[in-house]
């Protein structure tokens, strides 16, 4: 973990980039909000009220939100980690998309997450590309 964090350290960032700090109280903030509308989501599939393509994007968006930190910090590739947070955002708008005619809710909640989404996608490009 040690080795990890010197590593990101050592990246060079935009001059706009949060500190570190703050990705763990966001983070913990928006999985809360993640496990509760997923969760609804879930349930609605389970209950058939909603079809297995409406809840596809949001499985989608587990996986590739779960393989970033592996990819980012495990790998430690900045360019599979672009991609993979590019994929986080657009399966995140798919499901806000698919969710709305069903469990309006559901896509106000996540609100939050697309908004801190986008910035970690800008922020990801911009170290890909200060990096090369």
């Amino acid at each position: 973990m040690n080795t990890t964090y010197n590593w990101y350290q050592t990246l060079i960032k935009p001059t706009w980039a949060p500190p570190s700090w703050v990705f763990g109280p966001i983070w913990t903030f928006l999985y809360i909000l993640i496990a509760i509308s997923f969760g609804k989501v879930f349930i609605a599939l389970a209950q058939k009220q909603i079809s297995f393509i409406v809840a596809l994007p949001f499985i989608l968006n587990i996986i590739f939100n779960l393989i970033f930190t592996p990819i980012q910090f495990g790998l430690k590739n900045n360019i599979l980690a672009a991609l993979d947070i590019s994929l986080v955002l657009v399966t995140l708008i798919w499901a806000m998309i698919a969710i709305y005619p069903h469990i309006k809710w559901v896509t106000y909640i996540l609100s939050p997450y697309l908004i801190w989404v986008c910035i970690a996608t800008v922020l990801q490009f911009s170290v890909t590309l200060l990096n090369r």
